[in-house]
């Protein structure tokens, strides 16, 4: 199973004389299953907390507990996720077993499923820019409207839009994404 597969994280610094370091080399520290056995994995890779991120000789990750979705405000965040194949019974989620599901990872209220003709147990929404890299495999992208599938090499970004992912495969998928804090227009804001 890919879950199990470690994420490598080579972190590079600077040294007391300013000269270029490898400042970690590791397996990433966070790393959480999230809405039970047949949920993705979450591998947390690193995150930021202000923009511009500050670029200083020794610091490393703003310390955080737990996984959260969302970007810290202002900042950044880039996480690995191994999603499985749908379990059959994610259709038959209700609307509070969903934002639980997203209540694990703090975005309880990101979750917009609403039961009988939502498209996806698991379609959210933040505010957020978010950038999808599929590394292995392939999901479906679900809109209010539409659908497409990606597959490894593809790139998508993720507009503060709702959307939920499928895999609709018979193996897991494993995607990198970019988060970015972001701010909804004012006809965006719900």
């Amino acid at each position: 199973m890919m879950a199990d597969r470690t994420i490598r994280r080579v972190v590079t610094g600077h040294d007391a004389n300013g000269k270029a370091i490898i400042q970690e080399d590791g397996a990433v520290p966070r790393m959480q299953r999230v809405g039970g056995a047949t949920g993705p994995m979450f591998h947390e890779v690193w995150n930021t907390r202000a923009a511009p991120a500050p670029i200083d000789p020794g610091s490393g990750e703003p310390h955080e507990d737990g996984i959260t979705l969302a970007p810290p405000k202002n900042g950044t965040r880039i996480r690995v996720l191994d999603i499985p194949p749908d379990d059959p019974a994610l259709a038959e989620k209700t609307p509070e077993e969903a934002r639980a599901h997203f209540a694990e990872i703090g975005a309880g209220d990101a979750s917009s499923h609403q039961g009988e003709g939502s498209r996806h147990a698991h379609m959210h929404r933040t505010e957020t820019i978010d950038y999808g890299i599929v590394l292995e495999g392939e999901l479906v992208l679900i809109m209010d409207e539409g659908e497409t599938t990606v597959r490894a090499g593809d790139i998508i970004i993720q507009r503060g839009t709702n959307h939920g992912w499928a895999n609709r495969s018979d193996n897991d998928c494993r995607i990198a994404f970019i988060l970015i804090d972001g701010e909804f227009d004012e006809n965006l804001k719900r």
